[in-house]
């Protein structure tokens, strides 16, 4: 029987219910937590409901199975501007959104990095600013985002063992001083949660058909429809959010399965559509209150996007490496992740596993590569080890999302277009990355290196950000937008900087404290 079957449905004029857009990190955990409290919510998902069984152990298969394939364009002088147009980001249009394909690193933001702009001072070309909340305020949520995630070597849990492409990193690490372990995963390790361990098949991407990957399509959205307070509605794609005279969230008007209009009123809205799609929906959301778009008198939605400093580092040795087996990302080095100016740049960068199949690895290893080279790569695809960078990618109020009039969907809305920059300070951090790579892999042997530039984005963040004072960005430190006290904003978006660390364990953790604020708030009369 479908999650969806056997679930309490609301009607349309319901103006009592929470409506949340994605159930992805950020629309899940919220959506959950809130029927958990009784809260009743409506779940609207762009996305198709596909469960473990119609996961695809095919790189290529599942790529269109469960990825972001609706128009987008880009601008900028971003490499991806120039090879993939048409694919700025790599994220999921699933029940699940982009818990589904995410790798389970799970990382906390580190105290300084909640306040870059005191730390690091201001940097030319990027607009720093510190997040409205401390650490300190959100270590209580990270620990319930650990303990409800399963996340390894925290509350008990083992960590994960490590396969090959670990092994050889932690080779290279050990002659480099680094210290290397197989990291901070929602990855169950031993039977956790009514889930079984990591079956170590490799195909983390692709989802996971064991369920031992922490995913809200198999962890959160089933237990909150099982209170009875929670409907999802997959296959549903939110066109505009409707306020009141008052300049209150009312209603979300969506295009349902069939491609009809539907209008779902509303007490509070939620957006979690990932940073791209939720400053997309806030634009188009215009009306002669908010001319410029939703929440949008500040000039603030759509900017500051940001989507982490990244490339990524292969080797080839001697002897078989088969880095495409075993759990992908469980093998982190943080040495890297400080501030230490003195190596020519702010901010820091993890060093993590990473692994591609071989169709992958002949489309992201040189974009549009072909020759002696590239050949020669491929030929050692099994006796290759993997690595990815990533690191803070400074604020840049040009960096942003727009509408593209000139480029619709199939519901006539103009669609997201992504302009991006990459920052000196981007340059420099990758640069640094290439060199470590290539001396750890040396360090053990490496026939060969190849630094490959970044890959679609799969962090993407800012464009909705944080901020104290309503005119550096769109909500505070709830997510709740400045200027209409019944719309949040509950995603990536938020994010005030970028930081080191992979931000779905931050996204979940704000996605918990926002649910009790919302509580709250909705007990007082407040909204």
């Amino acid at each position: 029987m479908a999650m969806t079957d056997s679930q309490k449905t609301f009607a349309l004029d319901d103006d009592s219910v929470v409506v949340v857009i994605g159930s992805g990190a950020g629309g899940g955990t919220l959506a959950n937590e809130l029927a958990q409290q009784g809260i009743d919510v409506v779940v609207l998902e762009a996305g198709k409901l596909h469960t473990t069984s119609d996961f695809l152990a095919d790189e290529w298969g599942a790529f269109n199975q469960l990825s972001w394939l609706d128009p987008r364009t880009t601008s900028g002088s971003w490499r991806l501007a120039r090879d993939f147009p048409n694919l700025p980001a790599w994220i999921v249009k699933s029940v699940g959104g982009t818990t589904v394909h995410w790798a389970g690193a799970s990382l906390r933001i580190q105290p300084h990095e909640f306040e870059a702009l005191s730390h690091y001072g201001a940097v030319d070309g990027a607009d720093l600013l510190d997040w409205p909340l401390s650490y300190e305020e959100l270590a209580p949520w990270y620990d319930r985002a650990e303990a409800r995630m399963g996340v390894t070597r925290t509350h008990d849990n083992k960590g994960l063992p490590g396969n090959n492409n670990f092994k050889v990193m932690y080779a290279g690490a050990q002659k480099l001083g680094y210290s290397c372990n197989t990291g901070h995963m929602a990855i169950n390790s031993e039977i956790r949660d009514g889930r079984a361990p990591c079956q170590q098949r490799g195909f983390c991407f692709q989802g996971c058909k064991t369920q031992a990957k922490w995913s809200t399509l198999y962890t959160e959205l089933p237990r909150g429809i099982a209170t009875g307070h929670l409907e999802l509605r997959p296959e549903s794609h939110v066109a505009r959010i409707e306020h009141d005279d008052e300049g209150r969230a009312k209603a979300v008007v969506y295009f349902d399965s069939e491609g009809r209009e539907q209008r779902q009123k509303a007490r509070v809205v939620a957006v979690a559509g990932n940073s791209i799609e939720t400053p997309r929906l806030l634009l188009n959301s215009t009306s002669s209150r908010f001319p410029k778009g939703l929440a949008n008198g500040a000039d603030k939605v759509g900017r500051y996007y940001m989507r982490h400093m990244t490339g990524s580092v292969y080797a080839t040795f001697d002897e078989p490496v088969h880095m495409y087996r075993g759990t992908t990302m469980a093998g982190i080095i943080s040495d890297e992740a400080r501030h230490d100016p003195s190596r020519g740049f702010v901010g820091g960068y993890e060093m993590e596993t990473l692994s591609l199949g071989l169709p992958f690895m002949a489309a992201f290893l040189d974009p549009g590569a072909w020759g002696e080279r590239f050949a020669g790569a491929m030929d050692q695809y099994d006796h290759m080890a993997g690595m990815w960078l990533v690191g803070e990618d400074l604020p840049q109020a040009s960096n942003r999302i727009t509408l593209n009039p000139e480029v619709t969907d199939r519901f006539g809305l103009p669609v997201a277009n992504v302009h991006y920059d990459d920052h000196p300070n981007d340059v420099a951090m990758r640069q640094h990355g290439y060199q470590q790579g290539k001396a750890l892999y040396e360090s053990v042997g490496a026939r060969d290196v190849y630094e490959v530039p970044p890959y679609p984005s799969t962090h993407n963040l800012g464009t909705c950000r944080m901020s104290e004072r309503p005119e550096d960005g769109v909500c505070n430190g709830y997510g709740q937008t400045h200027e209409v006290a019944n719309l949040f904003i509950s995603d990536g978006s938020q994010f005030t900087t970028s930081a080191s660390e992979n931000p779905t364990l931050t996204i979940v953790s704000l996605a918990l404290r926002q649910a009790e604020y919302i509580a709250q708030q909705m007990a007082e009369q407040a909204i």
